[in-house]
């Protein structure tokens, strides 16, 4: 039986990729369809309206998933996607649950424009790619749910910060914030810190890699936040991240 990780990466590459919508969500989804995507209507209807339109006003189509795991009935992707060349390029990082089955039967997203190179030489998506320690998945999940509870909630201020994140090796994937512990800990211990987080709605973890989807407000407007984060020897080492703003009208239940 195909896993859950297989039918959530069909639903990219059979759906959008290669334009067949109806199919792949007919393929690979359950008896629902709970989307939570902006713009996207529930159930597998919903879907292919979408896409269709998508697929016609952007003919070529080019998605490279970078990163992506299953941790029990979720999964998460981080995609790299093209629309035609010269045209727009956007990062997607998605979360997926499913049925006993493995099929989908619920997703949440967070979509932003593909940067490009970080104040440190990096890019929005590039960087380690490989999951290990499959041992210390559980060990790793709690390293980083102790982390934003304790340093990225209303009212915390990140002092126990230098408990979760290397001070040797931490490679930022940021577009505002170099390399290093000292500079996100500037961030994340300012007084009037504009970045804050209220609540943890999934986390998702297979070995050394971890990713969330978490309700956050910047300097008062509510976002959904996403953050990856590969751990070495008890550490975070390597950060990614994705915003997009809640939307006031979502056409289906919200991002959330």
């Amino acid at each position: 039986m195909p896993s859950a990780l297989h039918h959530a990466k069909m639903l990219y590459l059979e759906g959008i990729r290669d334009g067949n919508p109806r199919e792949a969500v007919n393929a690979h989804t359950g008896n629902r369809y709970t989307q939570h995507s902006t713009g996207v209507r529930d159930g597998r209807d919903g879907f292919i309206a979408f896409f269709d339109d998508f697929i016609k006003r952007n003919p070529e189509r080019s998605i490279d998933i970078v990163r992506g795991w299953q941790d029990g009935r979720h999964v998460f992707l981080h995609a790299y996607q093209e629309l035609g060349e010269g045209g727009p390029r956007y990062v997607t990082t998605d979360f997926f649950d499913s049925d006993d089955e493995g099929k989908i039967v619920e997703h949440w997203d967070v979509i932003r424009e593909f940067k490009g190179q970080t104040p440190s030489g990096h890019t929005d998506v590039d960087g380690a790619t490989e999951i290990t320690d499959l041992d210390k998945t559980e060990q790793n999940k709690q390293l980083v749910r102790d982390l934003i509870e304790s340093c990225m909630f209303h009212g915390t201020r990140a002092e126990r910060i230098e408990e979760f994140i290397s001070a040797e090796t931490y490679i930022q994937h940021n577009h505002g914030v170099a390399d290093g512990l000292e500079n996100f800990k500037a961030l994340a211990q300012a007084e009037n810190r504009p970045l804050n987080y209220d609540e943890i709605v999934l986390l998702v973890g297979s070995g050394n890699f971890v990713a969330t989807l978490c309700k956050a407000d910047w300097e008062g407007d509510k976002f959904a936040q996403v953050d990856i984060f590969r751990i070495e020897n008890g550490k975070v080492v390597e950060h990614w991240d994705n915003v997009e703003p809640v939307p006031d009208n979502p056409v289906n239940g919200g991002k959330f």
